[in-house]
């Protein structure tokens, strides 16, 4: 297993390229399954879960040819067995947005219950309410799910989210493309990453409106030819590079990214008082020196993303004053912060979904290990603020989700190492 030795304090300049976005890239591999015809993937992220999605997609009989090093081209000329391997579907919760579209090919599915993180291990009841209502009949067995039609083609319905989900979203939207009839889905995720998807669908043939809204309506159709579809910047990535920035003192120029997917980000970056200027599709990070207890309070988009949380965590422990983070979305999504107070962070856990920040504190550095995609790449970041050195374990959570992390700060000045 791999881990990251980290000898800080680093003071980071220079810039920095946003990646593709890995929750746009992960959900249109799966809807290649929608049709029979070519399609080329532009902008992918060279990430882990990017890997498994291929992987799998392979197992289900794809072709996939690797152009470069972020393009493929894809063709899923026929579906070769429909029970999903078990040890693939383990490695990442993303493994089941390949339900809806080979339903919408096959008869039956069989599928194991999704991995990923500490924090992937949450319930599916959602997507299998959905596609239920899409005419699916959906049985238990042992360790995996027994998905069926219950007629040749799924038949479109009105679903109603009992709660916002963009992961949810895209699957049922990818249920209704070539459903019989007429889908209307409300209370939907109003992502970029949807949106992304759904311009994506509409070059295919599919006929789909209100992508970015609360409600979507998807006429269904016969057939979705071949196209090409290219991934947004990742705003994720670019979050947590301008946190990077203002915490490692240096100019940051953090570039190929759409700052307009971060609008409430950048308010509470300026109430807390970094120093940033936005441009078209750049971002400079200028030393900041005064920084303010603020709160954080994730939501849905285009609320503060929980995706930004542990980021932003280690941000609050460099300000002054009292702060609180509340996590609104995930449980158990702020355990990681028991390795901050290791480190010198002073952090009080009021619940599972709240905790107070007194800052600033020192940090030191300290053997860690990452629980996650997003507290992973937060602990980097506070080893490279830390005096000393630190180990940070099961970096394979950050592989997941950030392209040659290590390569990319080391042109930036950061002192950071892999190894195996």
């Amino acid at each position: 297993m791999s881990k990251f030795i980290i000898t800080g304090p680093n003071k980071l300049s220079g810039e920095i390229s946003v990646a593709g976005a890995k929750n746009s890239a992960l959900k249109a591999i799966a809807a290649t399954v929608l049709t029979d015809q070519e399609v080329i993937l532009k902008n992918i992220p060279s990430i882990e879960d990017v890997h498994v999605m291929f992987e799998i997609l392979k197992d289900l009989g794809g072709q996939v040819e690797k152009v470069s090093e972020h393009e493929y081209k894809v063709k899923v000329s026929e579906i070769k067995k429909t029970e999903l391997d078990k040890n693939l579907v383990a490695k990442l919760r993303a493994s089941i947005m390949f339900l809806a579209p080979l339903l919408t090919r096959v008869s039956e599915v069989k599928f194991p219950f999704p991995g990923g993180d500490i924090i992937g291990k949450r319930p599916i009841d959602i997507y299998l309410d959905g596609l239920d209502q899409f005419g699916v009949e959906i049985k238990y067995e042992r360790d995996y799910y027994h998905l069926k039609k219950t007629s040749e083609k799924l038949k479109a319905t009105k679903f109603v989210f009992p709660i916002i989900s963009h992961t949810v979203t895209e699957s049922l939207i990818m249920a209704a493309v070539l459903a019989e009839g007429k889908t209307t889905l409300v209370n939907t995720a109003c992502e970029p990453e949807v949106t992304n998807l759904v311009e994506f669908l509409n070059s295919l043939g599919a006929k789909i409106t209100g992508a970015g809204t609360p409600n979507i309506e998807i006429e269904g159709v016969s057939k979705l030819s071949g196209g090409e579809f290219t991934a947004i910047p990742d705003r994720i990535e670019t979050g947590t590079f301008a946190i990077l920035g203002a915490l490692t003192g240096g100019d940051l120029k953090i570039t190929n990214c759409n700052p307009s997917h971060l609008e409430t980000f950048w308010k509470i970056l300026e109430k807390i008082g970094v120093n940033f200027e936005i441009g078209k599709d750049t971002v400079k990070i200028n030393p900041s020196n005064d920084l303010k207890a603020h709160e954080v309070r994730t939501h849905e988009y285009p609320g503060f993303a929980t995706d930004l949380q542990a980021p932003a965590t280690i941000l609050l422990t460099q300000a002054k004053g009292l702060s609180m983070v509340y996590e609104t979305i995930y449980e158990g999504r702020l355990f990681y912060t028991d390795m901050l107070n290791k480190m010198g962070a002073n952090i009080i856990m009021c619940d599972p979904h709240r905790i107070v920040i007194q800052g600033p504190t020192k940090f030191y550095g300290a053997k860690l290990e990452s629980p996650d995609i997003r507290a992973g790449i937060a602990l980097v970041i506070a080893a490279l603020i830390a005096d000393g050195k630190s180990e940070i374990d099961n970096i394979y959570q950050v592989d997941r989700g950030y392209e040659k992390i290590e390569e990319r700060l080391k042109t930036l000045g950061a002192k950071i190492e892999r190894q195996e």
